[in-house]
């Protein structure tokens, strides 16, 4: 096999589309065609196949896909070395909850790329901690920022870099903001706010609830935090979030903190890669950069 075919590959893999690949590349689409039949043949399997009018990749592909993308990796790099290019270069694709994007990641960002300023940046919108830790699974994220409870993950290399306070809050003029101390019970009759179905806090909530059986009947489901927060301040129901995200509305009296004392385990923002993905310059400086920057606690 050429680098040739596996860079045609592996944009093909990321396009699902052979004429798109081909005006990417500056290729004649049946030089496309041939160079992935060409490395079909030499691989002795299928790697994509058409579903209707939709290509996509076949179990064989979606597995060569991550070899393909190392081995193209590999031959920038040493490319790099031999002709004496000091400077990485690359793309990086980084998946963060929308809080994450929002509160922790812009003094990374521009760290790293006043520091690396070939290294493209991709992000992915990761809704919940378990879509995260899927698409890092899957190849489809470098690195990924999770926010969940510290626990032992097989393929995955996961390191917390801060404890995080989840607070629940309300309109100030929620009856429950008066309370001294807010029990499950209290909460049966509210409309409660939710993250998507996946996110770490959200199932530690719903969890506690339902051992101390209380169902709450009222639920509204958002993709967004920042919808999330717009809705607690017009009074639509109260909501379970990060602290980072509400403290400054709580500050300013937008919202209210209520007494929620039923502490359920500790929540961290992670950092978190696949053990097998090959190490670049670029991700091993980002990821060296992320645990220094919150070392310093300037994250």
């Amino acid at each position: 096999m050429e680098i040739k075919q596996l860079m045609t590959f592996k944009t093909a893999a990321e396009n699902l589309n052979f004429t798109k690949t081909a005006k990417i590349l500056n290729f004649a689409q049946s030089s496309v065609t041939a160079q992935i039949k060409a490395l079909e043949a030499e691989i002795g399997a299928p790697l994509f196949e058409r579903l209707g009018k939709r290509l996509v990749l076949t179990e064989a592909g979606n597995k060569y896909k991550l070899y393909a993308d190392k081995m193209v990796r590999l031959s920038d790099e040493a490319k790099m070395a031999v002709n004496g290019v000091e400077e990485p270069a690359g793309t990086l694709t980084i998946g963060a909850q929308e809080s994450q994007c929002t509160y922790r990641l812009p003094p990374i960002l521009k760290a790293f790329k006043t520091k690396f300023p070939r290294v493209k940046l991709v992000f992915k919108p990761a809704h919940s901690d378990e879509k995260a830790r899927e698409h890092l699974m899957e190849g489809l994220l470098d690195v990924a920022f999770i926010m969940d409870i510290c626990k032992p993950e097989g393929a995955l290399k996961i390191e917390p870099l801060v404890k995080d306070d989840i607070k629940m809050v309300a309109p100030p003029s929620h009856p429950l903001v008066a309370k001294p101390e807010v029990f499950p019970k209290d909460l049966e009759q509210e409309t409660l706010l939710l993250t998507e179905i996946g996110c770490s806090y959200r199932s530690i909530f719903e969890g506690f609830l339902h051992s101390s059986e209380v169902y709450p009947l009222d639920k509204i489901e958002f993709v967004s935090i920042e919808a999330i927060k717009q809705c607690v301040i017009a009074g639509l129901g109260i909501a379970l979030l990060p602290a980072i995200v509400v403290e400054e509305d709580i500050k300013i009296g937008r919202m209210k903190e209520i007494a929620w004392k039923h502490r359920e385990p500790p929540i961290f923002t992670q950092i978190a890669w696949h053990k097998d993905k090959w190490m670049t310059p670029p991700l091993e400086a980002f990821i060296d950069l992320t645990r220094k920057i919150f070392i310093e606690g300037k994250a």
